[in-house]
Protein backbone atom coordinates (compact mmCIF):
# COMPACT_ATOMS: atom_id res chain seq x y z
CA UNK A 1 0.00 0.00 0.00
CA UNK A 2 1.35 3.48 -0.76
CA UNK A 3 1.95 5.79 2.17
CA UNK A 4 -0.77 8.25 1.27
CA UNK A 5 -3.33 5.46 1.48
CA UNK A 6 -1.72 4.30 4.73
CA UNK A 7 -2.38 7.76 6.17
CA UNK A 8 -6.01 7.61 5.16
CA UNK A 9 -6.42 4.23 6.88
CA UNK A 10 -5.32 5.55 10.31
CA UNK A 11 -8.12 7.00 12.42
CA UNK A 12 -6.06 9.97 13.61
CA UNK A 13 -5.64 11.03 9.96
CA UNK A 14 -9.24 10.63 8.83
CA UNK A 15 -10.38 11.93 5.48
CA UNK A 16 -11.10 15.41 6.85
CA UNK A 17 -7.34 15.93 7.25
CA UNK A 18 -7.03 15.74 3.46
CA UNK A 19 -9.63 18.46 2.86
CA UNK A 20 -7.66 21.60 2.07
CA UNK A 21 -10.74 23.77 2.35
CA UNK A 22 -11.05 22.70 5.99
CA UNK A 23 -7.41 22.62 7.09
CA UNK A 24 -5.53 24.68 4.49
CA UNK A 25 -1.79 24.37 5.34
CA UNK A 26 -2.38 21.47 7.72
CA UNK A 27 -3.36 19.07 4.90
CA UNK A 28 -0.98 16.36 3.76
CA UNK A 29 0.68 16.96 0.42
CA UNK A 30 0.38 13.87 -1.76
CA UNK A 31 3.45 14.75 -3.83
CA UNK A 32 5.60 15.18 -0.72
CA UNK A 33 4.33 11.92 0.80
CA UNK A 34 5.14 10.05 -2.41
CA UNK A 35 8.59 11.64 -2.53
CA UNK A 36 9.26 10.57 1.06
CA UNK A 37 8.19 7.00 0.26
CA UNK A 38 10.56 6.83 -2.72
CA UNK A 39 13.45 8.14 -0.61
CA UNK A 40 12.73 5.64 2.18
CA UNK A 41 12.81 2.72 -0.27
CA UNK A 42 16.55 3.27 -0.77
CA UNK A 43 17.53 2.30 2.80
CA UNK A 44 16.38 -0.05 5.60
CA UNK A 45 13.72 1.36 7.97
CA UNK A 46 15.18 3.32 10.87
CA UNK A 47 13.92 2.62 14.40
CA UNK A 48 11.86 5.52 15.77
CA UNK A 49 12.34 6.63 19.39
CA UNK A 50 9.31 8.05 21.17
CA UNK A 51 10.82 10.34 23.81
CA UNK A 52 8.57 10.94 26.82
CA UNK A 53 10.50 12.84 29.53
CA UNK A 54 8.90 14.55 32.51
CA UNK A 55 8.70 18.05 31.06
CA UNK A 56 4.94 17.79 30.61
CA UNK A 57 2.02 15.43 31.16
CA UNK A 58 1.57 13.09 28.22
CA UNK A 59 -0.65 10.24 27.07
CA UNK A 60 -2.19 9.05 23.81
CA UNK A 61 -4.07 5.90 22.88
CA UNK A 62 -0.74 4.56 21.56
CA UNK A 63 1.60 5.43 24.41
CA UNK A 64 1.72 6.73 27.97
CA UNK A 65 4.24 8.57 30.08
CA UNK A 66 4.54 5.74 32.59
CA UNK A 67 7.88 6.95 33.98
CA UNK A 68 7.11 10.64 34.27
CA UNK A 69 9.82 11.54 36.78
CA UNK A 70 12.88 10.03 35.08
CA UNK A 71 14.32 13.19 33.52
CA UNK A 72 13.32 16.53 35.09
CA UNK A 73 14.50 19.97 34.01
CA UNK A 74 15.90 22.54 36.44
CA UNK A 75 16.61 26.26 36.02
CA UNK A 76 19.54 27.94 37.73
CA UNK A 77 17.82 31.33 37.35
CA UNK A 78 14.26 30.31 38.18
CA UNK A 79 12.00 32.25 35.84
CA UNK A 80 14.42 35.14 35.29
CA UNK A 81 16.01 35.96 31.92
CA UNK A 82 17.62 39.26 30.94
CA UNK A 83 17.59 38.61 27.20
CA UNK A 84 13.83 38.88 26.62
CA UNK A 85 13.69 37.17 23.21
CA UNK A 86 10.46 37.87 21.38
CA UNK A 87 9.60 34.21 20.77
CA UNK A 88 9.92 33.14 24.40
CA UNK A 89 9.48 36.09 26.80
CA UNK A 90 11.01 33.78 29.47
CA UNK A 91 7.78 31.73 29.56
CA UNK A 92 9.65 28.54 28.69
CA UNK A 93 11.36 28.79 32.11
CA UNK A 94 8.12 28.83 34.09
CA UNK A 95 7.53 25.05 34.35
CA UNK A 96 11.17 24.27 35.22
CA UNK A 97 12.16 23.36 38.77
CA UNK A 98 14.02 26.34 40.27
CA UNK A 99 17.54 25.64 41.57
CA UNK A 100 18.98 29.07 42.24
CA UNK A 101 21.98 27.99 44.32
CA UNK A 102 24.40 25.06 44.19
CA UNK A 103 23.07 23.84 47.54
CA UNK A 104 19.50 23.77 46.26
CA UNK A 105 20.53 21.96 43.07
CA UNK A 106 22.37 19.32 45.08
CA UNK A 107 19.47 18.81 47.50
CA UNK A 108 16.81 18.63 44.80
CA UNK A 109 18.70 16.13 42.62
CA UNK A 110 19.60 13.89 45.55
CA UNK A 111 16.04 14.06 46.84
CA UNK A 112 14.67 13.05 43.46
CA UNK A 113 17.21 10.24 43.15
CA UNK A 114 15.95 8.77 46.46
CA UNK A 115 12.30 8.73 45.41
CA UNK A 116 12.30 8.32 41.62
CA UNK A 117 13.77 6.27 38.82
CA UNK A 118 16.02 9.24 38.07
CA UNK A 119 17.99 8.73 34.87
CA UNK A 120 19.35 12.25 34.69
CA UNK A 121 18.33 15.87 34.39
CA UNK A 122 18.48 18.86 32.11
CA UNK A 123 20.01 22.04 33.53
CA UNK A 124 18.88 25.31 31.99
CA UNK A 125 18.30 28.94 32.88
CA UNK A 126 17.77 32.45 31.61
CA UNK A 127 20.54 34.28 29.79
CA UNK A 128 22.27 37.57 30.48
CA UNK A 129 22.25 40.32 27.84
CA UNK A 130 25.05 38.58 25.92
CA UNK A 131 23.19 35.24 25.76
CA UNK A 132 25.43 33.65 28.38
CA UNK A 133 24.49 31.64 31.49
CA UNK A 134 26.81 31.54 34.54
CA UNK A 135 26.93 27.84 35.40
CA UNK A 136 30.44 27.83 36.89
CA UNK A 137 29.40 27.93 40.55
CA UNK A 138 27.32 24.78 39.99
CA UNK A 139 30.24 22.69 38.68
CA UNK A 140 31.41 21.39 42.09
CA UNK A 141 27.88 20.08 42.68
CA UNK A 142 27.80 18.42 39.26
CA UNK A 143 31.18 16.81 40.00
CA UNK A 144 29.89 15.38 43.31
CA UNK A 145 26.64 14.17 41.76
CA UNK A 146 28.52 12.37 38.99
CA UNK A 147 30.96 10.88 41.50
CA UNK A 148 28.15 9.55 43.69
CA UNK A 149 25.79 8.60 40.83
CA UNK A 150 27.99 7.77 37.82
CA UNK A 151 25.05 6.59 35.70
CA UNK A 152 23.30 9.96 36.06
CA UNK A 153 23.14 11.69 32.67
CA UNK A 154 23.37 15.49 32.75
CA UNK A 155 22.49 17.77 29.85
CA UNK A 156 22.92 21.55 29.83
CA UNK A 157 21.45 24.32 27.70
CA UNK A 158 24.75 26.16 27.40
CA UNK A 159 23.84 29.41 25.61
CA UNK A 160 26.94 31.02 24.06
CA UNK A 161 30.40 30.25 25.43
CA UNK A 162 34.07 29.91 24.45
CA UNK A 163 36.35 26.86 24.39
CA UNK A 164 37.67 27.33 27.93
CA UNK A 165 34.17 27.46 29.39
CA UNK A 166 33.04 24.47 27.33
CA UNK A 167 36.05 22.49 28.53
CA UNK A 168 35.30 23.39 32.16
CA UNK A 169 31.72 22.24 31.70
CA UNK A 170 32.89 18.90 30.31
CA UNK A 171 35.44 18.45 33.09
CA UNK A 172 32.68 18.98 35.67
CA UNK A 173 30.89 15.94 34.27
CA UNK A 174 28.26 17.34 31.91
CA UNK A 175 27.39 14.68 29.34
CA UNK A 176 25.49 16.64 26.69
CA UNK A 177 25.75 20.26 25.53
CA UNK A 178 22.77 21.89 23.83
CA UNK A 179 22.47 25.27 22.16
CA UNK A 180 20.25 27.06 19.67
CA UNK A 181 22.01 27.55 16.34
CA UNK A 182 20.88 30.66 14.44
CA UNK A 183 21.94 31.26 10.86
CA UNK A 184 20.60 34.79 10.36
CA UNK A 185 22.11 38.01 11.71
CA UNK A 186 18.73 39.68 11.33
CA UNK A 187 17.07 37.05 13.54
CA UNK A 188 19.76 37.41 16.21
CA UNK A 189 19.28 41.17 16.20
CA UNK A 190 15.50 41.49 15.77
CA UNK A 191 14.18 38.46 17.70
CA UNK A 192 16.91 37.85 20.30
CA UNK A 193 17.69 41.59 20.64
CA UNK A 194 21.28 40.45 20.80
CA UNK A 195 24.34 42.27 19.44
CA UNK A 196 26.39 39.22 18.47
CA UNK A 197 27.18 37.84 15.00
CA UNK A 198 26.32 34.45 13.49
CA UNK A 199 30.02 33.62 13.85
CA UNK A 200 29.61 33.56 17.65
CA UNK A 201 27.06 30.77 17.32
CA UNK A 202 29.42 28.87 15.01
CA UNK A 203 32.27 29.41 17.49
CA UNK A 204 30.18 28.03 20.36
CA UNK A 205 29.37 24.99 18.26
CA UNK A 206 33.10 24.53 17.61
CA UNK A 207 33.80 24.88 21.35
CA UNK A 208 31.26 22.16 22.10
CA UNK A 209 32.76 19.83 19.50
CA UNK A 210 36.25 20.28 20.97
CA UNK A 211 35.10 19.69 24.56
CA UNK A 212 34.42 15.96 24.64
CA UNK A 213 30.74 16.41 25.55
CA UNK A 214 28.05 15.00 23.32
CA UNK A 215 26.97 17.91 21.10
CA UNK A 216 23.26 18.26 20.35
CA UNK A 217 22.39 21.65 18.81
CA UNK A 218 18.82 22.82 18.31
CA UNK A 219 17.36 24.75 15.40
CA UNK A 220 14.14 26.69 16.02
CA UNK A 221 12.23 26.64 12.73
CA UNK A 222 10.28 29.85 12.13
CA UNK A 223 12.25 31.80 14.72
CA UNK A 224 12.13 34.95 12.59
CA UNK A 225 8.53 35.89 13.48
CA UNK A 226 7.27 32.66 11.93
CA UNK A 227 9.17 33.02 8.66
CA UNK A 228 11.88 30.71 7.34
CA UNK A 229 14.99 32.93 7.18
CA UNK A 230 18.25 31.46 8.51
CA UNK A 231 17.31 27.83 9.04
CA UNK A 232 19.13 26.43 6.03
CA UNK A 233 22.28 28.28 7.01
CA UNK A 234 21.95 26.82 10.52
CA UNK A 235 21.54 23.34 9.03
CA UNK A 236 24.70 23.84 6.99
CA UNK A 237 26.60 24.96 10.12
CA UNK A 238 25.55 21.79 11.91
CA UNK A 239 26.22 19.50 8.95
CA UNK A 240 29.79 20.81 8.69
CA UNK A 241 30.65 19.72 12.26
CA UNK A 242 30.89 16.38 14.10
CA UNK A 243 27.72 16.79 16.16
CA UNK A 244 26.14 13.83 17.94
CA UNK A 245 22.53 14.65 17.09
CA UNK A 246 20.38 17.57 15.91
CA UNK A 247 17.07 18.61 17.43
CA UNK A 248 14.57 20.50 15.28
CA UNK A 249 11.74 22.40 16.93
CA UNK A 250 9.10 24.79 15.60
CA UNK A 251 8.46 28.18 17.13
CA UNK A 252 5.28 28.24 19.23
CA UNK A 253 3.63 31.66 18.90
CA UNK A 254 1.74 31.26 22.19
CA UNK A 255 4.95 32.23 23.99
CA UNK A 256 5.16 35.55 22.09
CA UNK A 257 3.18 38.76 22.23
CA UNK A 258 -0.16 38.31 20.43
CA UNK A 259 0.07 38.98 16.70
CA UNK A 260 3.85 39.18 16.57
CA UNK A 261 4.49 35.69 15.13
CA UNK A 262 2.87 33.79 12.31
CA UNK A 263 2.57 30.03 12.58
CA UNK A 264 5.31 28.74 10.26
CA UNK A 265 4.06 27.34 6.96
CA UNK A 266 3.69 23.58 7.48
CA UNK A 267 4.85 22.70 3.97
CA UNK A 268 8.03 24.73 4.41
CA UNK A 269 8.70 23.12 7.77
CA UNK A 270 8.23 19.65 6.29
CA UNK A 271 10.66 20.48 3.50
CA UNK A 272 13.23 21.53 6.11
CA UNK A 273 12.90 18.12 7.76
CA UNK A 274 13.60 16.53 4.39
CA UNK A 275 16.58 18.84 3.83
CA UNK A 276 17.96 18.04 7.28
CA UNK A 277 17.77 14.32 6.58
CA UNK A 278 19.56 14.85 3.25
CA UNK A 279 22.35 16.96 4.74
CA UNK A 280 22.86 14.74 7.80
CA UNK A 281 22.11 11.21 6.58
CA UNK A 282 24.05 9.50 9.38
CA UNK A 283 23.33 11.92 12.25
CA UNK A 284 20.40 11.27 14.61
CA UNK A 285 17.67 13.82 13.84
CA UNK A 286 15.04 14.55 16.45
CA UNK A 287 11.77 16.48 16.42
CA UNK A 288 11.82 18.21 19.80
CA UNK A 289 9.16 19.18 22.33
CA UNK A 290 8.31 22.64 21.01
CA UNK A 291 5.91 22.64 18.05
CA UNK A 292 2.35 23.87 17.47
CA UNK A 293 -0.53 21.70 18.64
CA UNK A 294 -3.68 20.41 16.98
CA UNK A 295 -3.88 19.22 13.38
CA UNK A 296 -0.62 21.02 12.62
CA UNK A 297 1.25 18.87 15.14
CA UNK A 298 -0.33 15.61 13.97
CA UNK A 299 0.55 16.37 10.37
CA UNK A 300 4.09 17.49 11.18
CA UNK A 301 4.74 14.40 13.32
CA UNK A 302 3.57 12.20 10.45
CA UNK A 303 5.94 13.98 8.07
CA UNK A 304 8.77 13.49 10.59
CA UNK A 305 8.06 9.76 10.78
CA UNK A 306 7.96 9.48 6.98
CA UNK A 307 11.08 11.66 6.52
CA UNK A 308 13.13 9.26 8.63
CA UNK A 309 13.74 11.37 11.72
CA UNK A 310 15.15 9.21 14.50
CA UNK A 311 13.20 10.50 17.50
CA UNK A 312 10.02 12.46 18.21
CA UNK A 313 9.32 14.01 21.60
CA UNK A 314 5.78 13.34 22.80
CA UNK A 315 4.56 11.91 19.47
CA UNK A 316 0.99 12.90 18.67
CA UNK A 317 -1.96 10.60 18.10
CA UNK A 318 -1.53 8.42 15.03
CA UNK A 319 2.22 8.96 14.64
CA UNK A 320 3.29 5.59 16.02
CA UNK A 321 0.56 3.73 14.12
CA UNK A 322 1.87 5.33 10.95
CA UNK A 323 5.47 4.47 11.81
CA UNK A 324 4.56 0.82 12.31
CA UNK A 325 2.52 0.81 9.11
CA UNK A 326 5.56 1.93 7.10
CA UNK A 327 7.83 -0.60 8.79
CA UNK A 328 9.60 1.43 11.48
CA UNK A 329 10.26 -0.28 14.85
CA UNK A 330 9.25 1.80 17.90
CA UNK A 331 11.19 2.30 21.15
CA UNK A 332 9.92 4.47 24.01
CA UNK A 333 12.50 6.24 26.17
CA UNK A 334 11.69 8.29 29.26
CA UNK A 335 14.20 11.08 28.82
CA UNK A 336 14.96 14.22 26.86
CA UNK A 337 15.30 13.28 23.18
CA UNK A 338 18.73 14.95 23.06
CA UNK A 339 20.32 12.40 25.41
CA UNK A 340 21.98 9.82 23.20
CA UNK A 341 24.37 8.09 25.58
CA UNK A 342 24.10 6.06 28.73
CA UNK A 343 21.71 3.56 30.26
CA UNK A 344 18.39 5.26 30.85
CA UNK A 345 14.98 3.83 31.77
CA UNK A 346 13.29 2.54 28.65
CA UNK A 347 10.41 0.29 27.68
CA UNK A 348 9.44 -1.28 24.42
CA UNK A 349 6.22 0.30 23.20
CA UNK A 350 3.36 -2.17 22.96
CA UNK A 351 2.27 -3.17 19.45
Amino acid sequence: MNWFDQLASIEAYDRSAFDRSAFDRSAFDRGLVERLQRAAAACPPRPLVAATPSFQAYATSELSQCCSEAFPVLSVTGGACALGCDHCQAKVLAPMIPALTPEVLDAKVRGMARTRRLGGFLLSGGSNRRNEIAYERFYPVIERLKRDMPDLRIAVHTALLDRARARAMAEAGVDTAMMDVIGSAATIREVYHLDRPVDDFAATLDAHCASGMAVVPHIVIGLHFGRIVGEREALSMCAARPIDALVLVVVVPVHARPGLFLTPDLGEVAELLVEARRLLPDTPLHLGCARPHGVYRRTLDAYAAMAGLDAIAFPSEGCLSLARAIGRPIDQRHRCCAIERGRLPRVEASP
